[in-house]
């Protein structure tokens, strides 16, 4: 039987207490076959959601341990980021991706900054400047609607994009350096239909699928985004077909805990990864 697990390493923030970050994307990654690695730009307490919490900065934890790995030769298939702590850190991930860079390398940014027409708390005009300059390393990156208009500077808290400002929104994303680009939670203009628009750099292909809209906000779900299409492109599928597939997990996933009382904590992942098989 062929071996087609990767090596991949995950990016991004770590809670003590919740299903986000690298929390929600270690166990379907490695449920997807994957050796999975992991690089924490934060540990938080608990999600931002419950009002109080407690972030620790591991600037200095990543400088070293990137200085070990390096020394160690560790390689990778795959690395994904997600939220990132402070600017330095874009220069420290910007200059290792640059070390592991081959032919077969993907990288998928998920550019956490905002949601609902406004950044995070935290934060700032300086973080969307910082995720611009690290899109540009990205083969993929997976902002939502508020985040792309962030980074382009276009239609800025617009709730809705017609068909010609997706065109524009999507272009903008690539004028930053992205190569393939999906942008999740739009909503078009023209029909009122919730939709994702993308952008596949090697079909040179533009594309939109809509989904149905489940009023139910689970914290955690672009991460479950970013894992699935990360391990179907993995397969070898192309970015349209990924994307529908993410969709349909986080679809059905959404559907299966929608009753849940507390919702604050994520979608419990591990209790469903059986949905992750075809």
């Amino acid at each position: 039987m062929t071996d087609h697990s990767k090596n991949i390493l995950i990016i991004g923030d770590m809670p003590g207490y919740g299903k986000m970050g690298l929390a929600g994307m270690l166990p379907i990654l490695s449920n997807m076959g994957h050796s999975v690695y992991n690089l924490p730009t934060a540990l938080v307490s608990n999600n931002f959601d419950y009002g109080t919490f407690s972030v620790l900065d591991t600037t200095d934890y990543m400088q070293k341990t990137i200085a070990v790995w390096r020394e160690l030769g560790f390689q990778f298939n795959c690395i994904t980021t997600g939220f990132l702590a402070s600017a330095a850190q874009v220069d420290i991930l910007r200059d290792f991706i640059a070390s592991q860079r081959r032919e077969d390398l993907l990288v998928v940014t998920d550019p956490i900054m905002g949601d609902e027409g406004k950044l995070y708390n935290g934060s700032t005009r300086q973080t969307v400047e910082n995720m611009r300059r690290l899109i540009g390393e990205a083969d993929v990156i997976v902002p939502n609607l508020t985040e792309a208009e962030f980074l382009t500077g276009l239609c800025e808290g617009g709730e809705t994009l017609s068909q010609a400002e997706s065109r524009q929104v999507l272009d903008g994303l690539r004028a930053c350096g992205a190569k393939s680009v999906v942008v999740t939670s739009g909503r078009e203009t023209e029909t009122g239909r919730h939709v994702v628009w993308g952008y596949d750099h090697r079909r040179k292909e533009t594309f939109t699928i809509p989904y149905r809209f489940i009023k139910a906000h689970f914290p955690g779900t672009g991460d479950i985004f970013a894992s699935i299409l990360t391990g179907e492109l993995l397969k070898g599928r192309p970015l349209q077909a990924s994307t529908k597939r993410a969709m349909d997990v986080i679809e059905q996933l959404i559907f299966l805990e929608q009753d849940v009382v507390e919702r604050n904590n994520g979608i419990r992942i591990e209790r469903f990864l059986s949905v992750l098989r075809e």
